[in-house]
């Protein structure tokens, strides 16, 4: 048996320059984190050749063919297995449309225990660029990667997406102080609207032509910002949040809406600096950055709302069971 967990993300800056429709043309930047909020994934061991996949429902198959779980038959048709296993995959918070990349998450944890089932290790590039494959390349979902490279590498970090199709990885080197700052000065608020990305992803990726602008000023905005916490300037974030989330509110219809609108006010109003609603849109999860003596405040305001309470995490995909006999 294998159990591998993969953590979730927050994207800060550069969200929409990981397409390639952007990269391919002007290098793409991202600065995001891991979060410790994961994606578990258990592999085991059949009796027979059955394959079974249980995620919000059970298949039980006879082929890879026969598999719906469209990541799942995929990710197994990639590393090699063709039968005899049981997959089950566990999220920490809502598996579509929290904003969160659970998705990418799924993929590259799956991965990661598939590998380790067959006796292999994989370094954090081959898996993220495996999913990135499987995800953008063979179902041709209208993504980009930094979901994948997040999850793969953890930490926090700056991707930048060339047009060679190379990523660069960089991490953000905060100081003890700083970063412990910086997680208290976060929030998360789930607005209980989950949504499917993938319309709203791909109105995105066909107004890329039309977006150049605006997507290199998000683009140029990650790499400033990398600067700044780099420094440990975490101050900064806040005024990031703010201005990132009034560019992409531009690239496509439904990214926002009057009652997510409505809520972000009312967080700034309480004292939040800035914030954005996490991944494409829509719903999901509000991120907020709040200096710690606001929060009480911020929660007041956004009571009808649930908190998910989190912090940063050091680590990618890992290993976190194996027994192979």
């Amino acid at each position: 048996m294998i159990i591998t967990q993969t953590p979730l993300r927050i994207s800060f800056a550069g969200g929409g320059t990981d397409f390639v429709d952007f990269y391919s043309k002007e290098s793409g930047c991202v600065v995001s984190s891991a979060i410790d909020k994961y994606v578990f994934v258990i592999v085991k061991e059949r009796f027979d050749e059955k394959i079974r996949v249980g995620y919000s429902r059970t298949e039980m198959v006879d082929s890879i063919d026969e598999i719906e779980h469209e990541l799942v038959r995929e990710s197994l048709r990639m590393v090699g297995i063709k039968s005899g296993i049981e997959i089950s995959t566990m999220a920490d918070v809502p598996s579509e449309g929290s904003g969160l990349g659970s998705s990418s998450t799924v993929t590259v944890g799956l991965l990661n225990a598939l590998y380790a089932y067959k006796g292999e290790m994989r370094t954090a590039e081959d898996l993220a660029r495996q999913a990135c494959e499987i995800e953008i390349d063979i179902l041709g979902k209208p993504i980009g990667k930094q979901d994948q490279y997040i999850a793969a590498y953890g930490g926090l970090r700056r991707f930048r997406f060339l047009p060679d199709e190379k990523v660069e990885v960089d991490e953000v080197k905060l100081d003890k102080e700083h970063r412990r700052l910086l997680q208290e000065s976060l929030m998360l608020f789930y607005t209980g609207v989950t949504r499917q990305a993938s319309s709203i992803l791909g109105e995105q990726k066909s107004n890329i032509d039309t977006k150049m602008g605006v997507l290199k000023k998000m683009r140029d905005q990650a790499e400033t910002l990398y600067g700044y916490l780099s420094d440990n300037r975490i101050e900064k974030l806040g005024e990031a949040l703010k201005e990132g989330w009034d560019l992409k509110k531009t690239l496509a219809n439904g990214i926002t809406n009057s009652s997510i609108d409505s809520l972000y006010e009312k967080a700034l109003e309480a004292g939040a600096i800035g914030g954005k609603v996490a991944g494409a849109g829509g719903g999901g999860f509000l991120l907020l950055f709040c200096p710690p003596e606001n929060r009480a405040n911020v929660r007041k305001a956004l009571c009808g709302l649930r908190e998910l309470p989190f912090g940063l995490e050091r680590d990618g995909t890992k290993v976190i069971f194996n027994v192979r006999r």
